[in-house]
């Protein structure tokens, strides 16, 4: 007998928990997470240490903050290849700055928000007004900040590094908030897992609970469909950006108060992993799908991987490998989750 027959409506139907399960987007990822897990316990004696997995937790939390809007913006359909070196940015910025100026490291640190946030409106804007595809907007953004943060760091402190500012006014401080530890018990967790939390938690709010939620999975399933429901597609993308420039000074302000001093050659590549964790976390390449929740799980399986390879002792010439077999994996049981939880609609 259906529900209509029983006299009820069959949208009023409540879902079982398997079908609330199959249709959440990071269902495949959590499932190899605990795999990954269950493999290293097994093969690498000390992975189970609470040491142990503090440092897989850092390592996590060092590609999730990144991971989360570049997940969000993945959702919303687009891409950024400049992420990993703007990372390097706002930390090239807010140390030259301070160091040049002799001001209080902490006005290096705004105004180094102020120009990683302008970047990611940079990207924003041009990718609405030209309407060129994502790639080539923020390929050609990488290679500019690749440029000009060994150009500019060569030109103000004759090197490819920046001056020390450990000694400059703010500099404590300013380390406590971005680059301290916690100690809980015996275990020191680094500061950078809370902000990893913070913000997956934040991200997970804004796309079940907020209008610009909706906005982000409407833009991404299809922009010109949005648009004539009246979705604001152009502000849409350029906050999506705005988002990746702000958790790029974060990271960029942790990679700055961790060691001082800054090579102006780095990021390259991670722009690449903070993109694959977010696809092993759910998030479809062709945008309209997944999970800030998702993102972090797929951080969590790269820290796991990067850290469990060197508590087995194994070569990690290998890591690479199994990152890549990983991504393969995640994304076929995605799809597989997606299909069977289309289904069972």
């Amino acid at each position: 007998m259906t529900a209509t027959q029983l006299g009820g409506d069959e949208r009023l139907l409540r879902r079982s928990v398997w079908r609330k399960l199959l249709g959440r987007p990071e269902l495949g990822s959590v499932v190899g997470a605990a795999a990954v897990f269950l493999f290293f316990a097994i093969v690498a004696d000390s992975f189970l240490r609470p040491s142990s997995l503090s440092t897989v937790l850092y390592a996590a939390s060092t590609i999730g903050i990144m991971a989360v809007p570049v997940a969000l913006l993945m959702i919303g359909g687009e891409f950024d290849l400049s992420a990993g070196v703007l990372v390097t940015t706002s930390a090239l910025v807010s140390s030259m700055f301070s160091y040049q100026m002799t001001a209080n490291v902490w006005v290096g640190v705004a105004v180094s928000l102020l120009v990683t946030v302008a970047i990611g409106a940079f990207n924003g804007f041009m990718l609405t007004r030209t309407k060129l595809p994502s790639f080539i907007i923020t390929l050609g953004t990488f290679l500019m900040l690749t440029g000009l943060n060994l150009g500019f760091t060569k030109l103000i402190s004759g090197t490819v590094s920046t001056k020390s500012i450990s000694d400059m006014q703010g500099f404590a401080s300013a380390k406590k908030l971005f680059a301290s530890q916690l100690s809980i018990g015996s275990v020191d967790l680094k500061v950078t897992i809370l902000w990893w939390f913070v913000l997956v938690a934040v991200a997970t709010w804004i796309l079940l609970r907020t209008r610009f939620g909706n906005w982000i999975f409407a833009v991404g399933g299809g922009a010109d469909a949005a648009r004539a429901v009246g979705v604001p597609v152009f502000k849409t993308k350029i906050g999506l950006y705005m988002g990746v420039g702000f958790a790029a000074w974060i990271s960029g302000q942790h990679l700055l108060f961790s060691y001082d001093v800054v090579q102006s050659g780095e990021g390259v590549g991670n722009e690449l992993i903070y993109i694959i964790a977010a696809v092993i976390g759910g998030c479809l390449i062709t945008g309209g799908y997944g999970s800030a929740i998702g993102s972090a799980v797929g951080a969590f399986i790269f820290g796991m991987t990067s850290k469990g390879i060197v508590y087995a002792e194994w070569n990690p010439d290998w890591f690479k490998f199994f990152l890549g077999a990983m991504l393969l994996l995640a994304t076929l049981l995605n799809a597989w989750v997606r299909k069977r939880a289309e289904a069972t609609a």
